[in-house]
């Protein structure tokens, strides 16, 4: 008996606090708030399709909050289960369909809410024709990162070349490349310069590469020794693979020296600077010890004497 009168008071007294909340001028204020019109949407013939009000507002915008601790929920119980070097590959395709999520989820919550989507669209036609024009690149950007993990041209990790700069892919967003090179300087890429650019993907057949020095040397030197020279430069860096073995070409005959280049395979193409220069400093130390000679580019100047006295120089 005791307990059910204690259930009584306090049913009673939540009743009372509730009807004095809903007769409180600050409920009434807030109602008001809430319903306020923000934008009337009507058809050609100006019937009213639908109105947005600030709780549809408000409903909207704690639904996506909603949607977007849900999908970190799930990308976080994905990724913690995939090995290291499938969980960024996830996340860059996580990121891609995050936005179309996003979308659908907008949608349908305007749909369920009794607005028009068709009239929406036809009410902001202008807007959307401006913006697509203004966010052009843009979309170009999101197209191109789509390709990019469709035709898995680009991966996390991978190397790359464009417009003449190297690096090393750290992250590929919707509408970027975020990439590192070797001096450790972020190199952000949009991603519609895949689509209009050669892109060079160092590491797509493998980490190892090949990699060569260029050389010249005088004209009448022994090209026999030359050669050896130049195999035991490449063989004394210790990053250099001993198989396949380093090898040297002949390539030209320049305008003031025997062109030759000396090949060799390394394991970490991002930091090849290292072993050539390593080899560079090799190659001169062997060619003073052997008096072989590294010309400069030289001319001929021929002084030409006429009968009138008049001087004329000739370069060549």
């Amino acid at each position: 008996m005791q307990e059910s009168k204690v259930a009584d008071k306090i049913e009673e007294g939540v009743e009372k606090m509730g009807d004095a909340i809903v007769d409180s001028s600050a409920w009434e204020k807030l109602v008001e708030f809430l319903n306020i019109k923000i934008y009337t949407f009507t058809d050609n013939q100006d019937q009213i399709t639908g109105v947005l009000k600030v709780k549809y507002l408000l409903l909207v915008i704690l639904v996506l909050l909603l949607t977007t601790y849900v999908l970190r929920w799930v990308r976080k119980l994905v990724t913690d289960k995939l090995p290291i070097e499938d969980k960024a590959k996830f996340v860059t395709v996580f990121s891609f369909a995050r936005w179309i999520i996003y979308g659908i989820v907008f949608l349908v919550v305007i749909d369920s809410l009794g607005i028009d989507i068709t009239a929406v669209f036809a009410a902001s036609a202008a807007l959307l024709i401006g913006v697509g024009l203004a966010l052009q690149t843009l979309f170009q950007d999101i197209i191109s990162g789509v390709f990019i993990l469709v035709d898995q041209s680009v991966h996390v990790g991978d190397i790359i070349e464009i417009d003449g700069k190297v690096g090393r892919v750290e992250e590929i967003k919707l509408r970027t490349t975020r990439a590192v090179t070797i001096d450790n300087k972020v190199l952000v890429i949009p991603n519609h310069l895949y689509l209009t650019n050669s892109l060079y993907n160092w590491t797509q057949n493998g980490s190892t590469t090949r990699e060569s020095v260029d050389v010249g040397v005088a004209y009448g030197s022994d090209v026999n020794l030359v050669k050896k020279l130049l195999l035991d430069a490449a063989k004394s860096s210790k990053l250099v693979f001993k198989q396949p073995a380093p090898t040297v070409l002949f390539t030209d005959f320049g305008d003031s020296a025997l062109n030759f280049r000396v090949a060799f395979t390394i394991e970490d193409s991002f930091n090849s600077r290292i072993p050539k220069s390593e080899i560079r400093f090799a190659i001169d130390k062997l060619f003073r010890e052997h008096n072989i000679t590294i010309p400069f580019p030289q001319r001929d100047v021929h002084i030409i004497q006429d009968n009138n006295q008049n001087n004329s120089i000739s370069i060549k």
